[in-house]
């Protein structure tokens, strides 16, 4: 969701119905919808993107002036491509920005944010998150994987998934979530049963250091993050 020139924007994804795989059947959309209060809202039609298979929407302002949206193609291997706008209301297909299957790890829910004077972009591999960095939020070199390696809570013990980030000043505080009683040895098949589907909702914070991204999971339920404290 972006606030911009006093309107929301929502940028959803749509499904009818029940996949039985990231690409039979069921398209899958993006569709924009705009609101003055958060109450009320406009459906503006859903976004011609790269195939109709699409998910997983992140728009965020770009130096060369223009808003992105980064979002997963599930017709293209998993793949993250990007579209551009001018005024986050006509947008144009841009390009392939991280390969999937088979060239490269397939992934989803890309995330881009803006810390340490670096943009950065991060998406679930399903063994972790993998960070990129930019300086244009354009060109994106890889840095590695954060959230592969267990925390000390029992219930974060399992991969970082489908990562948000908040960012103030100089560190970010990171929300994930894991499936905490599942083996992610049978990632192929997913979760089947109620108890492997449990979801666990996590936070943790981000820094830059030396220009990388540094990822501090083992935060309190309680503790402050921020400089704001827990309700």
């Amino acid at each position: 969701m972006i606030f911009h020139e006093g309107r929301y924007h929502m940028f959803l994804t749509h499904i009818d119905g029940v996949p039985s795989s990231t690409t039979a059947g069921h398209p899958r959309t993006i569709v924009h919808l705009t609101s003055p209060d958060l109450e009320t809202w406009t459906r503006r039609g859903p976004l011609t993107l790269s195939s109709p298979r699409v998910i997983d929407a992140c728009v965020f302002p770009c130096p060369d002036g223009l808003w992105r949206l980064w979002y997963k193609d599930e017709d293209d291997g998993a793949s993250t491509w990007s579209a551009t706008s001018p005024d986050l209301d006509r947008w144009t297909v841009e390009r392939r920005v991280l390969p999937g299957r088979p060239d490269a790890s397939p992934h989803e829910g890309p995330n881009v944010f803006r810390l340490g004077g670096w943009y950065w972009l991060i998406v679930d591999e399903w063994r972790g998150q993998a960070a990129y960095r930019s300086r244009d939020a354009v060109s994106w070199d890889r840095q590695g994987l954060f959230g592969d390696v267990p925390g000390a809570d029992p219930d974060d013990r399992r991969y970082v998934r489908h990562a948000d980030v908040l960012v103030r000043g100089d560190r970010a505080a990171i929300y994930y979530f894991t499936h905490p009683r599942w083996d992610e040895r049978s990632q192929s098949e997913g979760p089947k049963s109620p108890a492997e589907r449990a979801t666990a909702i996590h936070h943790g914070l981000l820094h830059v250091a030396a220009g990388r991204l540094v990822f501090e999971r083992d935060i309190a339920a309680d503790a402050p993050l921020l400089g704001v404290a827990a309700p």
